[in-house]
């Protein structure tokens, strides 16, 4: 069987996806599966051993440059690798307008959500084959549940395996023994955790020998992070760094603390404990789930911001960090 999956953005929903991969492995062993996802994100559908070829969609880049004939070469290129194959199925699991599209101009018989499921209603209108998939769930059953019922098998009961491993990238500065990473960065100003909180936090890290380690992504998270180190003995602010090498120095934290962003999320998915703050988002249908019991934690709600004591006892509940 040759599958197409479509979960094109952005980095949490792309990691809450990996889970199908395995899902789909486990009652098809010979199946053939290829992955449409956003440039950006590439690097998260190759962790899987068994995601055969990643197809790279630039819709946010297209976007900014529509009539630009550059833009239509890459399109057309882009076009050319997508339908240079017939699939068995075609499974959009992003339930977007644009996502649809992309399913209904690849080669094959397209599934999604129906109307009341998907994310925009209007994406059913393109599938061939709609499924129900209860909006109330955590947005990883709601993938799995879609993939069960467009491949016919039950919907697996067990907690996520996302079938990914912290890759073993060369570094290009020295790492100390013990560190926390410290994630601040997200997309919206309401979902940061309080400079005053990271640095209490920090401190108490400095108080047990622990490093704070603070990446970011752009200049402004590079200054936000530039703000909580100032305070700290033990923080450092980290070189601009390549998804994968993110992923690699999660691979070699004691623990990542992170807000809701798409990497705290990888964290979980690479297995390692992982304490994610809630500020204006709730965890009930996007936190972090392990693939096994007991190493992660999800913290604070809508307008419920969690204290630094709270993260230091969930650290210490999981083991992490002395009373």
């Amino acid at each position: 069987m040759r599958l197409l999956i479509i979960k094109t953005s952005s980095l949490g929903d792309v990691v809450h996806n990996l889970p199908v991969i395995s899902d789909i492995v486990a009652r098809v062993p010979d199946v053939v599966i290829d992955w449409v996802v956003e440039e950006s994100f590439a690097e998260i559908p190759h962790l899987h051993p068994r995601v055969r070829r990643v197809i790279p969609v630039a819709l946010r880049r297209w976007r900014r440059g529509i009539f630009d004939p550059a833009t239509w070469r890459d399109f057309s290129r882009f076009r050319r690798e997508l339908q240079s194959e017939t699939y068995d199925k075609i499974i959009d699991t992003q339930g977007l307008v644009k996502s649809a599209w992309l399913a209904r101009l690849a080669r094959g018989s397209s599934c999604g959500q129906d109307s009341n499921s998907a994310r925009e209603a209007l994406a059913a209108f393109f599938y061939q084959q709609r499924f129900p998939v209860a909006r109330s769930r955590h947005a990883i059953v709601r993938n799995r549940d879609l993939v069960a019922q467009a491949l016919g098998y039950p919907l697996p009961d067990g907690p996520p395996d996302y079938g990914i491993k912290a890759p073993k990238a060369k570094l290009s500065f020295s790492v100390p023994k013990k560190f926390v990473l410290g994630l601040h960065a997200t997309s919206r100003d309401s979902k940061r955790w309080p400079v005053d909180h990271w640095i209490a936090f920090g401190q108490e890290l400095h108080a047990q020998e622990i490093k704070l380690l603070l990446p970011w992504g752009s200049a402004e998270e590079e200054q936000h992070a530039g703000e909580i180190a100032h305070y700290l003995k033990n923080a450092t602010v980290l070189p601009p760094l390549k998804l994968h090498e993110l992923a690699t120095l999660m691979g070699r934290a004691l623990a990542v603390v992170g807000v809701d962003t798409g990497l705290v999320h990888l964290a979980a998915a690479l297995g390692r404990p992982t304490v994610a703050i809630y500020t204006d988002s709730t965890p009930a249908l996007t936190g972090v789930v392990a693939p096994k019991s007991g190493n992660v934690c999800n913290l604070g709600d809508v307008g419920r911001v969690p204290e630094p004591v709270a993260i230091k006892q969930a650290l210490t509940g999981l083991g992490l960090l002395g009373t």
